[in-house]
């Protein structure tokens, strides 16, 4: 694709990145087979390719108006058609980088502004969201029947932080949401890793990972976050610690792209690198480990749904699956695994009726073969998935 951007665009830091980007897309269309927004709209501009049409208008200085956002604003950032894309189109880091620019050109709605100022400053903040979903749930049952499942039970878990030193020693990445809504995660993926003669350590004032700012493009409160998290986790770091562990695979895959986001940064570009390099997600190290093969599973059926993130992000497939199966859990092949479940962040909350269609499509294939139960590996896919299944619903570390 030949590209001639604005004057304004080329002196930007990152238009070298831009028109490399854009450059090595061919229009093969591949992508809009396995684009979730493609498929439930049938618009070119709903699906990979058209939206890079878009984007090129947006970087040559193209007519950007509410339309344009529209069609930005409907893409779910599950970076299926990265997996897809015979050329390597780095789709994602273009949509952001294009999603920031048209923020700056057009003007939202006064409701749109009010909508986001509020999720800005409330689901990237640990203690606000607890405090408010702690309310929802006391108040659930005043709530309609329809709305009574989308506000999860929350059980406060048994486990304890195990105490024990080990020389080898993690970061556990905490995450915003998933204290309050899924506090046995990483109580039970510490007790794992203590088991393996691993110490996991987590950072008391630890912040948002920024990835929630960075794709609504509130790309200088995303940055603030992942300053933060660098000046909190570098001592760390030089202190040798082995890795930085993502329980949240919607986390894990921001900390992975720090490097990118931050490369034109002189003074946290290479701490960025580093950070991104250290970071896996926990099944990537536990499948490196050397983990005795058992039947705890018993055979027990499970239908496992890959989050975009893991998948199509961090590009980590059957890790998951082969830690379960070496435990005794019987994997179910499942239609459309490489599909959205329609949570994406906060998708669900900005364009409800596409994320109902992905959701209703993804039940059902996760369903169908009637497995005794659902896991997942990151806790938004896990909350939405629970609000519409008859199966049980869980993180995947659970089962161990």
């Amino acid at each position: 694709m030949q590209t001639k951007l604005t004057p304004l665009i080329q002196k930007r830091p990152d238009s070298a990145e831009i028109e490399r980007i854009l450059r090595s897309c061919v229009h093969c269309g591949f992508c809009n087979a396995t684009c979730p927004t493609y498929n439930v709209l049938g618009d070119e501009l709903d699906g990979p390719r058209g939206r890079i049409y878009l984007l090129k208008q947006v970087f040559e200085g193209g007519d950007v108006s509410k339309a344009t956002q529209s069609h930005l604003d409907r893409c779910l950032t599950c970076r299926a058609c990265e997996t897809t894309c015979p050329s390597g189109v780095r789709y994602g880091r273009l949509l952001d980088i294009g999603r920031g620019e048209v923020e700056r050109q057009v003007p939202r709605s006064m409701r749109a502004k009010v909508v986001r100022f509020f999720v800005q400053r409330i689901l990237p903040y640990r203690w606000r969201f607890k405090v408010l979903f702690s309310l929802a749930q006391r108040l659930r049952f005043l709530a309609p029947r329809s709305l009574r499942k989308k506000i999860p039970e929350v059980s406060m878990p048994s486990y304890c932080w195990p105490t024990t030193k080990h020389k080898r020693q993690v970061l556990l990445l905490e995450g915003c949401v998933q204290p309050a809504l899924a506090p046995a995660i990483n109580l039970k993926v510490a007790t794992v890793l203590d088991k393996l003669a691993i110490t996991p350590l987590k950072i008391k004032n630890e912040g948002c990972c920024g990835a929630l700012s960075h794709h609504l493009a509130a790309h200088q409160q995303s940055t603030d976050f992942i300053k933060r998290n660098i000046d909190q986790w570098w001592p760390y770091v030089e202190a040798g610690i082995e890795a930085i562990v993502s329980t949240a695979s919607g986390c894990g895959v921001m900390v992975k792209d720090y490097g990118d986001i931050m490369q034109y940064d002189a003074v946290y570009a290479e701490k960025a690198r580093r950070i991104a390099t250290l970071t896996c997600d926990i099944s990537e190290l536990l499948l490196a480990e050397a983990i005795p093969v058992s039947n705890i599973g018993q055979g027990a059926s499970v239908a496992f749904h890959n989050p975009c993130t893991l998948q199509h992000g961090q590009k980590v497939v059957n890790a998951v699956e082969t830690i379960l199966q070496r435990q005794g859990y019987q994997l179910l092949e499942i239609d459309g695994a490489q599909d959205c479940c329609g949570s994406a962040g906060v998708y669900s909350f900005l364009q409800r009726a596409i994320s109902q269609r992905l959701l209703t499509e993804k039940i059902f294939f996760l369903e169908v073969m009637k497995p005794d139960m659902i896991v997942t590996a990151n806790v938004g896919c896990q909350t939405y998935l629970q609000s519409a299944s008859t199966v049980p619903v869980t993180h995947w570390i659970d089962l161990l």
